[in-house]
């Protein structure tokens, strides 16, 4: 009998001990690396854009980012500007960071002959064009917003839900209906609720990367922003919007959401841009590097 109760006492303290240290796993800190709008090729300079600074500036920042331990790195869109064969510039730079690596897809990555569109997945080691992974206990989600454009919707089916889309929404005289933006299509946003829905379950934190901002309203937002800051919105797990496109950067904070625009790397004579974003249970802290400020974003 004392035997019996000693293995029971025994087994609830392993128990225990397994708990805490779930506990501990689930909250643990871990660090990433972002950077957005490279945009290299080999083209003069434009509305101070030093394209041909991007690929030193790349290998600067690869450099910078591995020294630290990273979980992962991720590239909020516009790796590159006119030109297939300018992936090939970066992608061995980018290939030396020591951790895990993630694109998301910018509308100026998709400037390359139509021929060569379907191959720019591979160059980018991208399975799917929206996608999701976890880290601890965050969910990121990756969307992509040239899903339906002018540039990026590469069959039929899409080409005639870009057109539809908008043409009704060009007639509300929306700032951000250009062509140079995009949106994401009906079936990416009922990915998205099923995703919100898991990561609901699981009582994971959300945060988003995709190219197109949402705040603040400017030309620059995805065309059906209204639609997807509706469905965003309704879960409380969601805490980040991350994103680039915009190269000045901007910051909004709205509804518990942190919405922030992260500046283009491309931009300037003298500087560069990306950041180190460590992660903690209550908080997310922005370290950045060049033209990208310090930020500490509370999660409520």
């Amino acid at each position: 009998m004392k035997n019996l109760v000693y293995s029971i006492i025994l087994i609830l303290f392993v128990q225990s001990c397994k708990s805490e240290k779930q506990e501990i796993l689930e909250y643990s800190n871990f660090e990433i690396g972002i950077i957005s709008d490279c945009q290299y090729c080999d083209c003069e300079i434009k509305w101070n854009r030093y394209y041909k600074k991007s690929p030193g500036r790349l290998k600067h920042a690869v450099q910078t980012l591995n020294k630290e331990d990273l979980s992962y790195t991720i590239h909020l869109g516009d790796f590159i500007d006119q030109g297939f064969s300018n992936f090939d510039s970066l992608i061995p730079t980018w290939n030396k960071l020591n951790s895990k690596k993630y694109h998301v897809l910018g509308n100026h990555d998709f400037e390359v002959i139509d021929s060569l569109k379907v191959k720019i997945f591979d160059k980018l080691n991208l399975k799917q064009r929206y996608y999701s992974f976890t880290e601890n206990n965050w969910r990121f989600i990756v969307l992509d917003g040239n899903d339906l454009s002018t540039y990026g919707a590469l069959n039929s089916i899409k080409q005639q839900q870009t057109d539809s889309l908008f043409n009704l929404l060009k007639n509300d005289s929306l700032p951000y209906v250009q062509n140079w933006n995009g949106a994401v299509s009906n079936t990416q946003l009922k990915w998205i609720s099923t995703e919100l829905d898991t990561a609901t379950k699981n009582n994971e934190n959300v945060a988003f990367y995709c190219h197109f901002p949402l705040y603040p309203v400017s030309v620059h937002n995805i065309w059906n922003r209204e639609q997807l800051l509706t469905l965003i919105e309704e879960y409380s797990c969601v805490k980040l919007y991350f994103n680039g496109h915009n190269h000045a950067g901007a910051y909004v904070k709205n509804k518990g959401i942190h919405y922030l625009t992260f500046r283009g790397m491309v931009d300037t004579k003298d500087s560069t841009s990306f950041a180190i974003i460590k992660f903690k249970k209550d908080t997310v802290i922005v370290n950045g590097y060049g033209r990208e400020i310090f930020r500490k974003l509370l999660i409520d």
